[in-house]
């Protein structure tokens, strides 16, 4: 059976329907593309960065976890580079007064002919008047000169007005994980090659985010820094490129829905840098990257902190400074990307059309749902749905009839329906409905957890 076309608008309105994601603070008319998940998305993000978790952290040898702070010392982001470097080229259009980033319109123009992230501005700005690039907002070519807009969120600490420091959101994790090389390497004793990873929120001040959860101005990573020898760090560059593309496909996303996307302008200091892309209803969007960052960010903290991070290898007894091999995934756009793969709407044979997620059972939201047949049935069916709950998260549900309750548990992507009826109360047993294939199978309440444990196995 053909795959329906999934449209961006069919994701936005089924995830706030369903409790997957609502608009930021929506009471008060939203605010600049922010947005919270609701109960069953929240499930979903959290299982997804579990199974990141437990891919890159829990199986993988020699790699640890960390959890840095979100606001650091304002030299952080000074040896970094973000305070003096990190912006984007923005362009307003004077008749509509909307902005916009001046190489996602060349991108947006030349149908990605054209690769605008290796232009200077003097090249964006000769190629839109070339090219008379109108404002997709309002269809004038009236724009103002390009401009560079600071990306990092400013505040202060401090009580006294007059007597407060700057300090900033992070923009990204990273600069936590190494600022911490040491202390991590330390206190495991780790040895060249190993891992630190991390997951947590970033900001960044977006002039025009958009596209739902593709672009926001708060957002989650997840980030797996390998510190490494130079001359091991390609080798380790394409098997972490591997490793990334491998994770995509195992948490559902289709083959021909992914791939890289190499770099055409590198940092000064960047061996080599690719991107994943995945096919979303809009098109190729970036899911993650792929850097071979070099020693540049150690150095750099070396540097202005005057504190030394050179690695002391416990054999050779030779100090130098690790390359990084940085992998670093947006858990939003990836549950983004997840939900837009899982969507689907099947032709039923009576005619009527089902929506259901085909999530892999592992990331699913809920796990189970216990439903009874009637409502005289739920003393029993609460008794089932509190020994499962132990186990795996599950629904419970006993409001309409029992067919627009599959249909519900379809739409937020359960695996699997338990049906309590009145023969439930004669043997101890329960139907258990399949939600890709919709079959029912009848199982003793005692095999119940076995059965599923099995089959969310991830």
């Amino acid at each position: 059976m053909e795959k329906t076309k999934v449209t961006m608008d069919k994701i936005v309105n089924l995830c706030k329907s369903r409790g997957f994601v609502y608009p930021g603070s929506e009471i008060y008319n939203g605010f600049a593309n922010t947005w919270d998940f609701g109960p069953v998305g929240v499930e979903l993000k959290n299982n997804i960065k579990r199974a990141w978790w437990k891919r890159f952290v829990q199986e993988e040898p020699n790699s640890y976890g960390a959890d840095a702070d979100i606001l650091m010392n304002p030299n952080v982001w000074q040896a970094s580079g973000h305070i003096q470097a990190f912006s984007d080229p923005k362009m307003d259009c004077k008749s509509c007064k909307q902005r916009f980033r001046a190489d996602n319109l060349v991108e947006e123009h030349s149908k990605g002919s054209v690769k605008a992230e290796a232009m200077t501005n003097e090249e964006l700005e000769a190629y839109i008047n070339e090219h008379k690039v109108k404002c997709p907002h309002c269809g004038n070519f009236n724009w103002t000169q390009i401009r560079q807009f600071k990306l990092m969120f400013e505040t202060s600490r401090g009580t006294v007005d007059g007597e407060k420091d700057v300090v900033y959101l992070r923009p990204e994790t990273a600069q936590g994980v190494y600022v911490n090389f040491l202390n991590v390497q330390r206190t495991t004793r780790a040895r060249l090659p190993f891992s630190v990873s991390q997951v947590g929120k970033s900001f960044r001040n977006e002039i025009t985010p958009g596209n739902f959860l593709l672009r926001t101005i708060e957002f989650e990573q997840m980030e797996h820094q390998t510190f490494c020898r130079a001359e091991e760090s390609m080798e380790i560059y394409e098997k972490t490129k591997q490793k990334a593309l491998q994770f995509a496909e195992d948490l559902g996303l289709k083959a021909e829905n992914l791939r890289f996307h190499d770099h055409d302008k590198l940092a000064f200091y960047a061996k080599a840098a690719c991107d994943i892309q995945f096919k979303y209803p809009i098109g190729w969007e970036e899911l993650n990257g792929i850097h071979h960052r070099s020693t540049h960010d150690l150095t750099q903290h070396q540097n202005l902190s005057g504190k030394s991070l050179a690695y002391l290898d416990p054999v050779t007894n030779e100090k130098f400074i690790p390359t990084v091999v940085e992998y670093a995934i947006g858990a939003d756009r990836l549950t983004l990307a997840v939900l837009c793969e899982a969507y689907d709407e099947e032709v039923l044979a009576d005619g009527e059309t089902r929506v259901v997620l085909h999530f892999i059972p592992a990331i699913a939201p809920y796990k189970v749902a216990v439903l009874p047949l009637q409502k005289n049935l739920s003393e029993k069916a609460r008794e089932i749905n509190e020994m499962l709950s132990k186990h795996f998260m599950c629904d419970y549900d006993e409001a309409g009839s029992i067919g627009k309750r599959y249909r519900r548990q379809d739409e937020i992507g359960t695996p699997f329906c338990v049906t309590i009826d009145f023969q439930t109360l004669d043997d101890n047993t329960v139907t258990v409905r399949d939600r890709d294939t919709m079959q029912q199978i009848r199982l003793k309440v005692d095999e119940l957890v076995a059965y599923v444990n099995e089959k969310i196995f991830w």
